[in-house]
């Protein structure tokens, strides 16, 4: 494995994780979070941190689509061994190298910790983190409880990043 990842990168973004080997030859499969899946192949150094190990600097020489997961042949990775010994290892990148979003588009990561009300005003809590469903995305909301509610048009109503809020149509006794 190459690249220092101790270095100052400032805030990373969590693109996706490693799913487990591919074949013998070292390819990895990796389960994306970028739209479309194999974007995530465009950043040249991924910072990949598999529990229980420390993070690492990893390069994808080469990849593609398979399926609803991406395959991906690293640098430095040239057996089965390695790429199984990388499973279950999140793949992030520096903030800054991320694309500017579009008009009334947002990051994932960028929405975690802002405050959750609803339409009327109710104060669910504030977004901790997102569970991705086979359906769409799910927004974990902690307050007085947690609330999972569905990353879906009818239901998330308005982004405010200078306010710190995000409206939601959602009854706050469900």
């Amino acid at each position: 494995m190459t690249g220092d990842p101790s270095g100052p990168v400032g805030p990373v973004v969590v693109l996706g994780r490693l799913a487990g080997p591919f074949g013998v030859r070292g390819w990895v499969k990796v389960k994306s979070y970028t739209e479309p899946a194999e974007g995530i192949l465009r950043y040249r150094e991924w910072r990949v941190v598999v529990p229980g190990a420390g993070p690492r600097i990893l390069r994808p020489v080469e990849g593609r689509r398979h399926g609803d997961l991406v395959v991906a042949r690293l640098d430095g990775v040239s057996d089965r061994n390695a790429a199984a010994a990388l499973v279950h290892g999140e793949i992030s990148v520096p903030r800054s190298e991320l694309p500017p979003a579009g008009d009334r588009q947002y990051y994932l990561a960028d929405l975690e910790g802002l405050e959750v009300v609803t339409t009327e005003g109710h104060k669910l809590g504030r977004l901790d983190h997102f569970v991705e469903t086979r359906a769409n995305p799910v927004m974990v909301v902690l307050g007085e409880r947690e609330r999972w509610l569905p990353l879906v048009p009818s239901c998330l109503k308005r982004v405010d990043l200078e306010a710190g809020r995000i409206v939601v149509d959602w009854d706050p006794d469900f």
